[in-house]
């Protein structure tokens, strides 16, 4: 960021921080003297009487970073707007980032290194389910305090672990329902990436379908991360004919596969898809004109309006520029750092235990998303939104559901 910039930044961020303290988001700044060292950190962390370290933990390169540079860009944005209110419990956040490289092993390691050799006191971070799985042991072994943003297959609780994406019941299911209701949808063709979170999502899928909605799934395929061969499925596609392609492509894949979609002739004209994979973030990389009138299934959409979103993307887009854009995982990430802070500010401590003990029952009323808890589960109430996408790269939200309670085991589709 050049200096100008960062001037202009931090002119912004001061009116920023005034109206969330105004709108009650953000409390009050602490004083460190008010919290001794030795009272708020005894468990050895990297905490001093006027910092305290954090990690992030993100695909900077690799085929996954398409989908995760967002989430790096909220969480640095959410902690330069923390600091300028004077920080957590009056001790400024410094920020160690590692890079998992979309390789699961590698986020495993990253993990230890933060947390046994940096000692951080938390960490933003994985973003695919295979990246979190690897990187969990490590959390517990080490009783680390993981935030993740991802929407994901459900089917997990950690007390080391906040979920501030959706699980399956807030977007599988209730995605399917919408669906298969709006476009009177009874065939369904299933398409994701080769590793946990879509072939879990489709399990999840297809029981709802059938079971469930009367449907049928005609098809079903996998592929490689990071592959960009479509050809053979999308022949297959065309030879069934679903009502609904149901897709959780990831990654660099996604925009391969759009791409060859539109080249088949298979756009919004002639096919109907939900994809629950595809944010503003993919979109970048896709562009627009290539999955025009299809359907993504998430909790946020750049385009909603409401003030607390209409700031939060003023800001991101004066530290990141104004070509940046920002989906669902970006603002999910983007909520990670809010939550810490309540969550060490309500426990009086950086403690991890006492810190994952205080969030359960948190408030969020005006996050960019809208009103969202923290339930005793780890994860989120919120809401799914159904967005159309256009040309321009943004989506018209054309659904908003209830609240939905946050329940990743559901019953019937374990």
């Amino acid at each position: 960021m050049t200096y100008f910039n960062r001037r202009r930044f931090m002119t912004g961020m001061g009116a920023l921080v005034g109206a969330l303290l105004t709108a009650g988001i953000m409390s009050a700044p602490s004083m460190a003297a008010d919290f001794p060292t030795a009272k708020v950190n005894t468990t050895k962390l990297a905490v001093t009487d006027k910092t305290v370290k954090v990690g992030i933990l993100h695909s900077a390169t690799g085929t996954m970073a398409i989908s995760e540079t967002g989430s790096i860009q909220a969480e640095k944005l959410a902690i330069a707007q923390i600091n300028a209110m004077g920080g957590v419990l009056g001790r400024k956040i410094e920020v160690i980032q590692e890079d998992g490289a979309s390789d699961w092993p590698t986020f495993a390691e990253k993990s230890k290194k933060l947390l046994v050799n940096d000692k951080v006191a938390t960490v933003f971070g994985c973003w695919t389910s295979a990246s979190r799985k690897a990187a969990l042991p490590v959390f517990e072994k080490e009783n680390g305090l993981l935030f993740y943003p991802t929407f994901y297959e459900g089917l997990e609780q950690s007390k080391n672990v906040f979920y501030t994406g959706q699980e399956a019941t807030q977007q599988i299911l209730a995605g399917l329902d919408w669906i298969a209701k709006e476009k009177k949808a009874k065939t369904f063709y299933l398409i994701g990436s080769d590793y946990i979170w879509p072939r879990t999502s489709m399990k999840i899928a297809r029981k709802h379908i059938e079971q469930h909605l009367g449907g049928k799934v005609v098809g079903e395929e996998y592929i490689a991360l990071g592959d960009t061969q479509f050809g053979s499925v999308i022949n297959k596609i065309k030879l069934k004919k679903p009502d609904v392609i149901y897709a959780a492509v990831v990654g660099g894949s996604n925009v391969a596969w759009f791409k060859q979609l539109n080249a088949a002739g298979l756009n919004s004209s002639k096919q109907t898809m939900l994809t629950i994979s595809v944010t503003e973030d993919e979109v970048l990389g896709i562009g627009g004109e290539n999955l025009a009138g299809f359907y993504s299934a998430m909790k946020y959409f750049q385009s909603q309006k409401n003030p607390s979103n209409e700031k939060f993307v003023a800001e991101f887009k004066k530290m990141w520029g104004p070509k940046s854009v920002i989906g669902d995982v970006t603002q999910a990430a983007y909520l990670g750092p809010w939550l810490w802070k309540a969550a060490v500010e309500r426990a009086g401590s950086f403690d991890v235990d006492k810190v994952a003990a205080a969030l359960p029952g948190y408030e969020f009323k005006d996050a960019p998303e809208g009103y969202v808890k923290v339930d005793a589960n780890h994860h989120l109430w919120s809401k799914l939104r159904i967005g159309k996408w256009r040309t321009d790269g943004q989506a018209d939200v054309v659904f908003e559901s209830e609240l939905i309670a946050p329940d990743p085991f559901p019953k019937g589709y374990q």
